[in-house]
């Protein structure tokens, strides 16, 4: 009798969505990206607070595709963590305790190992987190800052841009561990990175306030306007999470929805088309300064510019991108994600015993 393949449920938290996706073995039994409200998620009041809407929308969205059911394993996106090698690891309480208390920074790819916790004990099955953002590659060279006691650290969209190099590779014929690539993932949240043959050795990490801005973040700012916003009054940690959670996009034109800045852009509105301009302005001024990272080792140029993520779906911005970038190399568009593939290949990976399942804060010699 044919053994059935092991069933696997993938749940990503992200800024401004829930993506879930089943798969039985490599067959997908379905995907569904559920958007939040942006005031409904306010109103949560913190990271942990949204636990219970994010639990109830992947209840809701495994009802609707499977009705009752039982996994043999569920992988969550992997959240803030201490600094980590790629790969597969189980989830483990010191893990969840990191993750609850916020103490590598708040987000809410932080709940995706809360998340899988709880339904893989409905199911009795292992939980995993696959390629967490905090996996770091990068160069010593790329740490350092011109204040010696603030170094810079690897915190991206780790999974989705490893994933898109990947694909990218395949279909230009290469292969990603003898190729270059400056990856940018559009998604609520943007990063771009340095792919230098397989190794990540530079990205923007926007929980830190770097890169282009997002649907919700600043990106980058002067960092002595800043302090002088500080100095005339204002509550740093209001200013944080302003700069993390309604800036951008936001507070330019009040809408995390770029399809929503398309729409007013198309109707003549000049400022939502200056917004569109400019995000695509930072992220292509971003994407060249990576493609600088990729000559410490040798001349060889740079083979894609690949841009990934939901809003990397948007034609014009895509095509505002495109033109910015187009002399670096050539550019491939990849707006589907494949991180939730990507996730249940690492669950399977595990349940096989083809690669080893890590332990967290163990790191390799």
């Amino acid at each position: 009798m044919t053994q059935s393949p092991p069933r696997v449920l993938c749940i990503n938290p992200g800024s401004t969505s829930t993506k879930v996706a089943a798969y039985d073995g490599e067959t997908q039994l379905f995907s569904e990206d559920i958007s939040h409200d942006k005031t409904a998620l306010e109103s949560c009041g913190s990271v942990q607070g949204q636990l219970a809407l994010r639990r109830k929308a992947v209840a809701d969205a495994v009802a609707r595709h499977l009705g009752e059911t039982v996994f043999q394993a569920v992988a969550g996106r992997g959240g803030l963590l201490l600094p980590l090698p790629g790969g597969v690891y189980a989830v483990c309480q010191s893990m969840l305790d990191d993750l609850a208390q916020a103490r590598y920074g708040e987000h809410p790819c932080n709940l995706g190992a809360a998340l899988a916790t709880e339904f893989a004990q409905a199911s009795g099955c292992p939980a995993f987190v696959v390629d967490p953002p905090v996996t770091d590659e990068l160069r010593e060279v790329a740490r350092l800052t011109g204040l010696p006691r603030i170094r810079r650290r690897s915190v991206f969209h780790a999974l989705s841009q490893r994933s898109a190099a990947q694909r990218a590779a395949k279909g230009l014929g290469l292969r990603y561990e003898a190729a270059k690539f400056v990856v940018a993932h559009l998604g609520g949240g943007v990063s771009v990175g340095a792919h230098d043959r397989g190794r990540i050795v530079d990205v923007t990490n926007g929980v830190d306030g770097e890169g282009p801005m997002s649907a919700e973040r600043a990106g980058t700012l002067p960092s002595l306007a800043v302090l002088e916003l500080v100095r005339r009054g204002e509550d740093p940690a209001a200013l944080a999470r302003e700069l993390l959670t309604s800036s951008g996009l936001y507070a330019h034109v009040g809408t995390n929805d770029l399809r929503d800045i398309e729409g007013r852009a198309a109707a003549g509105d000049r400022h939502a088309e200056d917004v569109l301009q400019a995000l695509a302005y930072q992220v292509a001024k971003f994407a060249a300064a990576m493609a600088a990272a990729l000559y410490e080792d040798d001349a060889a140029p740079v083979d894609a510019v690949v841009l990934t993520g939901g809003m990397a779906k948007s034609a014009p911005l895509s095509a505002a991108i495109q033109r910015r970038v187009a002399w670096l190399a050539p550019v491939v568009i990849l707006p589907e994600v494949e991180e939730m593939r990507a996730l249940a290949a690492g669950a399977l990976t595990a349940l096989a015993g083809a690669a080893p399942v890590r332990v967290y804060g163990q790191r390799e010699g």
